[in-house]
């Protein structure tokens, strides 16, 4: 079986990580999930699924870079997910 090209030396030490494998990985820690509408929904990600379907803790959601609400848990539907990003946001959120 291929990895790849993972195991060539300089190449960063790991194996050759999928969609899939990034997401898997993020699970428990800080994300961002940006909606088609703009809308950012700040949180831990809690689980997902196959079709993007989302669940988080501790949710804080943002409309045009303000607070607007928290939820303690909050369930995205997949089809509305523009993208996941992980995140080192904090409270302040001022960059």
């Amino acid at each position: 079986m291929s990895t790849g090209g993972a195991d060539k030396p300089g190449s960063g030490g790991g194996a050759v990580k999928t969609p899939s494998d990034f997401l898997k990985s993020i699970r428990g820690r800080p994300v961002v999930v940006k909606l088609n509408s703009g809308v950012d929904y700040r949180g831990i990600l809690a689980c997902l699924d196959g079709y993007m379907n989302i669940a988080m803790e501790q949710t804080e959601e943002y409309v045009n870079g303000q607070l607007k609400n928290k939820y303690g848990d909050a369930f995205i539907r997949g089809n509305n997910v523009l993208y996941i990003s992980t995140s080192k946001w904090t409270r302040t959120d001022g960059a």
